[in-house]
C-alpha cells in the first residue's frame, strides 16, 4: 500500500489575482449564439486550418485569448473537434501543472508542502494521503468532511484530526480538508465550493486523479454538508454518502444523477437526525419510481445505534467506490440552492437565482424543456458523444418548438466549457441559447 502524507499547495485568488491562478483566463469565453441564427457549415480545408491556428497558438502564446481570434469562431467538422479538444486539455494540464510548481506523484514539490489553499481572504487548510495502486484512467478522490460546527476551533481541529483516521479506502486520494470557519454552518457556505473546485482541479493535476471517480462523504457536521453540497455540485462527483447529519432546508431533487447514501444510526433522534434520514429515503424512492434510471440511492437506519455507529458506516466507502460519474445523462434536473451555480452537467445559465428549477432531457435529436425558472438565458451544451452533431437538433420549450437547426461545433465553444473547470471531460463542442421567462 502507498501511502504518503501530503500537504498541497497554496492558491490565491482574489480581486486582481485571477490570472495569477494558472487556469484559463475568464477571456476565453465568448458569447453563446443566439438560437435564431442559421449556422454556417463545417467545411473541411477551414476546420483544418483553424486547428493548425489552434496549434500554433498553443505552442507559441499558451491558452491566453483564444477566443479573440478569428479561428475560434470557425464550424468544426467532427474529428477535428475531437483533435482540438485533445490539444486545448493538454495544454490546460501543461499550464496548471507550471502554475502548481508540482511533479506529479512528487508531493516533495515545494509548492505543495504548506498544506492549505486561499480563495478571496479565506483559508482552508488540508490532508491527504494516497492510498493503492493507480487505476488505468487515475485514482479515485475522496473529500470526507469533519464534524464539529459551532465550537471553539480547537474542538473543530480535533475534529478534523478524527476524520484523517474515520476511513480508509483501499485505492485513491483520501483528502480531509478542515472547515475554513467554525460556525454551525461549516460546510454549508457557498466559499466552501470553491475550495472543492479547486481541490479537484489540483489533485486530477498532482495526483492523477480521474475526474469521474471523486465523491464526498461527511460525518456529523460534516453530513450536514453533504446534503446541502451535493445537490449544487452534483455534476462535480460520482457519488456521495452522507453519515449522522441533517439537511436543514435542503431538498433531494437535484440528486436525480448523483448515486446517494445516507447513514444514521436508527436510535439518532438529535434533531430528528432519524426521522429526517427516513423521509429522504422515501422522497428518493418515489423520486426514483417516478423517473427509471435517476435517484440511486442507498438509505441505512442502523439498529441499535445513536449518533456514533461504530465505524459500521465505513461500508459506505465500497459502494461510493462502484460507482462512475456520468457528465451527459439524459436528464438534467437543476434545483438551485441558496448558493447557485452557472452550470450543471451540459447546461448553464447566465444570471443563476437561488430556488429555480430546470428540467431538461434529451431523446435522439430532440431536447425537451419541462421546467424552466427564469435565470436569464439557458446554454445547451452538446458534442457527438450525445447526438448527431451534422444533422438538425430540435428544442421543444413548453408546447413550443425554440430551436431547430444544426449546431456549430467550434474551438471557442470547447475553450470556454473547459475555462469553467478546468474539467477535460466537461469540454462541450456546440452550445445552442435559448431565452428563459421573464421575471
Amino acid at each position: 500500500m502507498d501511502a504518503r502524507r501530503s500537504a498541497g499547495i497554496v492558491l490565491m485568488v482574489g480581486a486582481g489575482l485571477a490570472m495569477t491562478t494558472g487556469f484559463i483566463p475568464l477571456s476565453l469565453a465568448q458569447p453563446i449564439r443566439a438560437a435564431d441564427h442559421p449556422p454556417a457549415a463545417a467545411q473541411g480545408d477551414a476546420s483544418r486550418r483553424a486547428v493548425e491556428d489552434l496549434r500554433y497558438r498553443l505552442r507559441n502564446r499558451g491558452l491566453d485569448g483564444i477566443a479573440a481570434r478569428g479561428f475560434a469562431a470557425v464550424p468544426l467538422t467532427r474529428d477535428d473537434a475531437t483533435e482540438a479538444t485533445s490539444l486545448l486539455a493538454t495544454a490546460q494540464r501543461h499550464e496548471m501543472l507550471e502554475h502548481l510548481g508540482g511533479v506529479v506523484g512528487q508531493p516533495e514539490s515545494p509548492r505543495i508542502q504548506e498544506g492549505l489553499i486561499r480563495i478571496h481572504g479565506r483559508t482552508m487548510r488540508y490532508w491527504y494521503a494516497v492510498r493503492g495502486h493507480k487505476p488505468p484512467a487515475g485514482r479515485s478522490l475522496f473529500i470526507s468532511l469533519h464534524g464539529g460546527g459551532g465550537a471553539p476551533p480547537t474542538v473543530n481541529t480535533a475534529q478534523w484530526e478524527n476524520q484523517k483516521r474515520l476511513y480508509a479506502p483501499e485505492e485513491g486520494v483520501y483528502f480531509v480538508p478542515r472547515a475554513p470557519g467554525d460556525t454551525w454552518d461549516l460546510w454549508h457556505q457557498g466559499h466552501v465550493d470553491e475550495f472543492f473546485d479547486r481541490v479537484i482541479r489540483m489533485l486530477v493535476v498532482l495526483e492523477e486523479v480521474d475526474p469521474d471517480r471523486v465523491f464526498l462523504l461527511g460525518y456529523s457536521a460534516g453530513g450536514d454538508g453533504v446534503y446541502q453540497v451535493a445537490p449544487r455540485m452534483a455534476d462535480r462527483f460520482a457519488a456521495a454518502a452522507m453519515m449522522a447529519g441533517h439537511p436543514n432546508e435542503t431538498r433531494p431533487d437535484g440528486l436525480r444523477n448523483l448515486p446517494f447514501a445516507i447513514w444514521v444510526g436508527a436510535d439518532d433522534s438529535g434533531y430528528e437526525r432519524n426521522a429526517i434520514a427516513k423521509k429522504w429515503g422515501d422522497s428518493l424512492a418515489a423520486l426514483a419510481a417516478g423517473d427509471p434510471g435517476g435517484y440511486r440511492h442507498d438509505i441505512r437506519l442502523v439498529p441499535g445505534k445513536g449518533h456514533w455507529m461504530d465505524r459500521e458506516d465505513a461500508a459506505a466507502i465500497s459502494w461510493l467506490a462502484s460507482h462512475t460519474r456520468d457528465l451527459r445523462p439524459d436528464r438534467v434536473v437543476w434545483l438551485q440552492d441558496d448558493v447557485p451555480h452557472k452550470r450543471m452537467y451540459w447546461l448553464a445559465v447566465s444570471e443563476p437565482r437561488p430556488r429555480a428549477r430546470l428540467d431538461v432531457s434529451r431523446s435522439g435529436q430532440r431536447i425537451t424543456i419541462a421546467e424552466d425558472s427564469p435565470q436569464g438565458s439557458l446554454a445547451i451544451r452538446l458534442d457527438d458523444a450525445m447526438l448527431d452533431l451534422n444533422a438538425q437538433v430540435v428544442v421543444i420549450q413548453g408546447d413550443k418548438e425554440v430551436f431547430r437547426d444544426v449546431p456549430l461545433r467550434t474551438i471557442g465553444t470547447l475553450a470556454k466549457t473547459l475555462s469553467e473547470r478546468g474539467d477535460p471531460g466537461g469540454m462541450f463542442s456546440a452550445e445552442i441559447a435559448i431565452p428563459l421567462p421573464d421575471s
